[in-house]
């Protein structure tokens, strides 16, 4: 336009590129905050020998090989394999289960673990990306999926490019063979340019979806990447973590089992006796409340000795001194208790099973003098499912999307939770979940004793067989899941590792917030498709339009500044389609950019049919001036796109639901400015008033 001497029209076209630009450089950037938190947690110190000396060290520099001490309290920095002593261990940070294990002589204590009790020696086996703890880092460092929204922009703006070259092409073609110059048809060469670039749609992509996450930020459901709006739409697959998701994460009293001659209230009893008020053990708090809630009243008889639970004995026990004389109390695994009762497998063991199938862990209670004891029963731990799990998972599922749950628990406890919430589907063996991860595999509906790669291979699994994947986790361990999967889901209280690696992060318990943004997400994605659609009508109808327009008359249909102002009023005002009130579909939604060339290719020919009439009206019947045909033709376009707009947003009759405000604000903005510009005649000839009613009534 500079080169033709046109200064206005180069000035509003360089505005209009500035401002797109600008709008590019306001998107998200994603930051890899995942990894220097995972980092973050890997800088602690501790206690190796060398050269026959203990010294305290930074845990970066410790190798394979090193011989370190560990007891309560501390965290182990590597892996450790030990050679003597024993530990209870918090395995959380890489299994995202809340219960303690036990780590024995030949076993290995991982990096990341929290020791809760005992103490130990042990060899190194590994440090870094090769522990356990190193290897989460590390998958979320390699982590993603690929960005679908960018994938359909790229498709949209590939076939809007196919179109605008065959335009050219013609327009070339008609102009060597009438002997027209190349000055000449360049102003309509860059028009068609201008009418083929879908300028606002970018933008219409990120408000659509920022709008949508101001709304469900005030639902507790906050959006840390905006494209992941469009992915959970998208959604099929969420594999579901168990611990703090589904459940409560707080260790609770479940089945209780007496001993002949004893009630559950004696077994509650001698339970609590057996455990600390003042300590911070989860099991004695829950054994506690559950006693408290019977009539036990602690401090009602006085402790002269304790001893905590010790992974080397597998049991805790307490002595008081009552009316009787001393008492012993003695609570731990069911073996070690009944061995030290001396009572037969029969008595128990069928009990403890029958427990244990209810996905509940066992302990065993015994009472007597200090000499002897007897059993006094089993108690039942659980970690209770969420009262509203089962109505989440059943709402999720009614919206088509596939629920999985993915646990580091046991198979037992993994089965009676999914049961408990409504998942169905069979129980996926570690040797299908460490194999090629078949077909076999991802039918399942409960997959049991994973591991954080193991997460992360069945997003991908999933992903393989064209799923689109939500993950919910809140632990370190679940964090390269999260960022590997489409929508990734960081629930409340989840680990900072966990929230900087999810797209979604949860301000209220469980899974409740996943349905709001289902279903706002699903609306999000119903406006940018209606948006999408109008928008490529606009542009197969003007393209054509200015080269049919051309090779009948000669003439140039639009200038560039016309097209350019066409961008502003139509392009950029029905970005108000954003803010339009939309239902939302009861199926994971799919792009299908085939499907909408298809349709908008159908609704542009018939809307051409309208303008190009209007077009030759003008030229053959008035005999306009070719000026003042551009002016008609401007008018004809943005009087038949606000009408389309009306007609596309609604998939039934467009009578059926109300548009939004914003929505129609614009439109009259756009129509009103449009009637200044004609009427007026500023940057065009000015229009005859009864000529615009008469176009302004046809496009209606």
């Amino acid at each position: 336009q500079l080169f033709l001497g046109e200064r206005v029209e180069a000035a509003v076209i360089a505005g209009l590129l500035v401002l797109n630009a600008g709008l590019s450089m306001l998107q998200e950037a994603r930051a890899q905050k995942a990894l220097a938190l995972l980092r973050r947690q890997l800088q602690v110190t501790a206690r190796v020998r060398r050269d026959g000396e203990w010294n305290t060290v930074p845990a970066e520099v410790l190798v394979p090989g090193d011989v370190l001490h560990l007891r309560q309290g501390g965290i182990v920095p590597a892996d450790v394999k030990l050679s003597d002593g024993s530990l209870l261990v918090d395995q959380s940070a890489l299994t995202g289960e809340s219960a303690a294990v036990s780590v024995e002589p030949g076993k290995t204590a991982f990096a990341g673990a929290m020791v809760r009790g005992g103490e130990a020696t042990g060899e190194i086996t590994a440090t870094g990306t090769r522990t356990f703890f190193g290897k989460t880092a590390e998958l979320v460092r390699t982590a993603g999926s690929a960005n679908r929204q960018e994938h359909e922009i790229v498709g949209v703006v590939k076939n809007l490019f196919v179109v605008n070259a065959a335009m050219v092409v013609i327009v070339l073609g008609y102009a060597h063979q009438a002997g027209m110059t190349i000055g000449f048809v360049l102003p309509l060469l860059l028009t068609i340019l201008l009418a083929s670039i879908p300028v606002a749609l970018p933008a219409t992509f990120t408000f659509a979806a920022a709008l949508g996450s101001l709304e469900l930020s005030k639902r507790g459901v906050l959006i840390t990447r905006l494209s992941a709006l469009h992915d959970i739409a998208s959604m099929t697959v969420l594999c579901s973590d168990k611990t703090g998701t589904l459940t409560r994460n707080e260790a609770t009293v479940g089945t209780l089992w007496a001993a002949p001659d004893f009630s559950e209230t004696d077994l509650l009893r001698a339970a609590a006796l057996a455990s600390d008020p003042a300590g911070q053990d989860p099991v004695d708090g829950a054994i506690i409340q559950a006693a408290t809630a019977r009539g036990w009243h602690a401090g009602e008889v006085e402790r002269t000795a304790f001893k905590p639970f010790d992974p080397a004995t597998k049991r805790a026990e307490a002595v008081y001194r009552e009316a009787t004389g001393a008492r012993r109390y003695v609570k731990g695994a069911p073996a070690v208790i009944a061995q030290l009762a001396g009572v037969a497998d029969t008595l128990w063991q069928p009990q403890a099973e029958a427990i244990s199938a209810l996905g509940q862990r066992v302990l065993a209670v015994a009472a007597g003098d200090e000499t002897t004891v007897r059993l006094v029963g089993l108690v039942g731990l659980e970690d209770a499912v969420r009262d509203d799990s089962k109505a989440v998972v059943s709402a999720i599922q009614n919206a088509g999307v596939r629920v999985v749950m993915v646990t580091g628990d046991n198979a037992l406890t993994a089965r009676s939770v999914a049961e408990q919430v409504g998942i169905p589907g069979g129980l996926c063996s570690p040797e299908k979940l460490h194999g090629d991860l078949g077909a076999d595999a991802l039918n399942c509906g409960v997959f049991a004793g994973v591991f954080p790669e193991d997460k992360f291979r069945l997003v991908r699994g999933f992903q393989r067989r064209g799923a689109v994947v939500g993950m919910s986790g809140d632990g370190v361990n679940d964090a390269p899941a999260l960022r590997q999967a489409e929508a990734g889901v960081a629930v409340a209280n989840a680990t900072d590792v966990a929230k900087a690696a999810a797209a979604i992060v949860l301000t209220q318990p469980g899974l409740s917030g996943v349905v709001p943004a289902i279903e706002t997400s699903r609306r999000v994605f119903q406006r940018v498709i209606t948006y999408t659609l109008a928008m490529l009508t606009k542009k197969i109808e003007m393209m054509a339009l200015l080269v049919i327009g051309f090779l009948l008359t000669g003439h140039k249909p639009l200038t560039p500044l016309l097209m350019v102002l066409i961008l502003f009023l139509n392009d950029f005002l029905t970005m108000s389609l954003s803010t339009d009130r939309m239902g939302f579909s009861l199926q994971p939604n799919r792009w299908n950019t085939r499907g909408i060339l298809l349709a908008a290719t159908v609704l542009a020919v018939c809307k051409l049919l309208f303008s190009l009439g209007v077009f030759i009206y003008g030229n053959y019947a008035l005999r306009l001036e070719p000026a003042l045909l551009k002016t008609l033709t401007f008018a004809t376009l943005i009087f038949s796109s606000q009408a389309g707009i009306y007609l596309l947003r609604e998939r039934g009759h467009f009578w059926q639901s109300r548009p939004s405000g914003f929505l129609v604000a614009s439109s009259v903005l756009g129509l009103g400015v449009t009637l200044v510009l004609t009427l007026r005649g500023i940057f065009m000839p000015a229009l005859p008033p009864a000529l615009l009613l008469a176009v302004f009534g046809a496009g209606l």
